[in-house]
């Protein structure tokens, strides 16, 4: 069972999210703007916030960035606006899935499963690899660099990882967009081009063993 805040100033939206949650047998929680949203995932911890764009006194992206600056949980965007402009800048403040209104509440759920489950540490003892100064820790969900905590966001450590689960293999974007968002994802090589870019400037001089494959795609050599 699951504990999930849906946030979103539409009444209608939030109970047929609800009821499919609490089908599923999940814990269902609300907020209907930016402000309350904030406070609960303050207040409270969460499997999963699920987090409208456009909300009255603070936005959905500004909502989320409040909530990354004291916790990590996964977040869902929803929003009636689909430009890639938007999906993208929901991706570098955090957001681990971004969904286009309407959907299918069934759509939703699932893309919950999926996030919930990408996010659980192992269960085995800690997995930790090392590559000169990068540091990756798959149980605690955690990059250092030098000796210094890097600051990822969710997606960003979901890439990392697997290029790193699956180093010196190349992998096309088709085939990184299916195993780290988990779904058909229908946007263009932009995307995983972005996430590339920002992990890249996060890792720092260890950026060199994210190798591009051109015309093809990426692989973490060493």
């Amino acid at each position: 069972m699951y504990k999930i805040l849906v946030a979103d100033d539409e009444k209608n939206i939030r109970e047929v999210i609800r009821e499919y949650a609490e089908f599923e047998g999940h814990e269902v929680k609300e907020a209907v703007d930016g402000m309350q949203v904030v406070e609960m995932a303050k207040n409270e911890d969460f499997d999963i916030i699920i987090l409208d764009v456009m909300m009255p006194k603070l936005d959905g992206f500004s909502a989320c960035k409040e909530i990354r600056k004291t916790k990590n949980t996964p977040v869902l965007m929803l929003s009636a606006r689909g430009e890639e402009y938007d999906k993208l800048f929901g991706f570098e403040i955090g957001a681990d899935d971004y969904v286009v209104k309407p959907f299918s509440p069934k759509e939703v759920l699932a893309r919950v499963n999926a996030i919930i489950k990408r996010n659980q540490p192992a269960a085995a003892a800690s997995e930790i690899v090392r590559f000169e100064g990068l540091e990756i820790n798959f149980t605690s969900r955690s990059v250092s660099i030098d000796g210094e905590k890097a600051n990822l966001t969710p997606k960003e450590y979901d890439l990392l990882f697997y290029l790193v689960r699956n180093k010196n293999i190349a992998l096309t974007r088709d085939k990184l967009l299916s195993e780290v968002w988990g779904y058909d994802f229908f946007g263009d090589d932009r995307t995983i081009d972005t996430h590339i870019k920002m992990l890249r400037n996060n890792l720092g001089e260890y950026r060199k063993f994210i190798v591009t494959l051109r015309g093809m795609g990426y692989k973490f050599e060493v």
